[in-house]
């Protein structure tokens, strides 16, 4: 197989956190990179720059995106931007793709706006819709299990971080959701299989 994988860590995060679920994909036979970019000091702007960069020189077959949480947006605006930089699937991990209560909560307590740095604005509006040509699949989990719990902005079903219904876009190719929290699903089992089931064929295999 020639297809490639881009892994995006979500806030807070860098790519190591990644390497479980890039060992997956790798035994899978997928090549696969881990994308670093400063979620909160730089924000995602020079992100999804650096991201587009990094897409149109690589060489070889199909370049898939996989994003955690705020990764998965960062994906997103890149595809925005720069639609023509692959025929690739994306598969967005957790992510808010309607926005983020639980950003938009910790954001109106003193300094909320600082921890989460220059990626508040995309974390508490995301995308209205998706309308571009590449397939895209959200991966929610639904162990409730997590900080932004303790906010009480959350709606139920949520993976402690993300309710369900934050990670539901219009648009999307498909949608499936796994027993795992919001960092859980980086170690998910079921979300590894669920995110190389969709790099294979644009569908979730529902079986969870």
């Amino acid at each position: 197989m020639n297809d490639h994988v881009i892994l995006l860590h979500g806030l807070w995060m860098r790519g190591f956190t990644l390497a479980a679920l890039r060992h997956r994909l790798e035994a899978a036979g997928f090549s696969v990179d881990l994308f670093d970019y400063a979620s909160v000091l730089r924000g995602p702007e020079i992100g999804v720059a650096n991201l587009i960069e990094k897409t149109r020189s690589h060489k070889g077959g199909k370049v898939h995106f996989v994003g955690h949480s705020l990764g998965g947006l960062v994906a997103l605006q890149a595809l925005q931007r720069a639609p023509e930089i692959t025929r690739g699937r994306v598969v967005c991990l957790g992510s808010p793709l309607r926005g983020s209560a639980v950003a938009r909560t910790v954001a109106q307590f003193p300094g909320g706006s600082l921890v989460i740095g220059k990626s508040l604005d995309v974390l508490t509006s995301g995308v209205e819709r998706w309308e571009g040509k590449q397939a895209v699949g959200a991966i929610a989990g639904r162990l409730p299990i997590g900080f932004g719990f303790a906010f009480g902005a959350l709606a139920s079903p949520h993976d402690g971080t993300v309710s369900v219904a934050e990670t539901e876009l219009p648009g999307l190719t498909d949608h499936v959701v796994v027993p795992a929290t919001h960092t859980g699903l980086l170690f998910s089992q079921d979300a590894a299989a669920q995110t190389i089931a969709f790099l294979r064929t644009a569908r979730f295999s529902q079986r969870v």
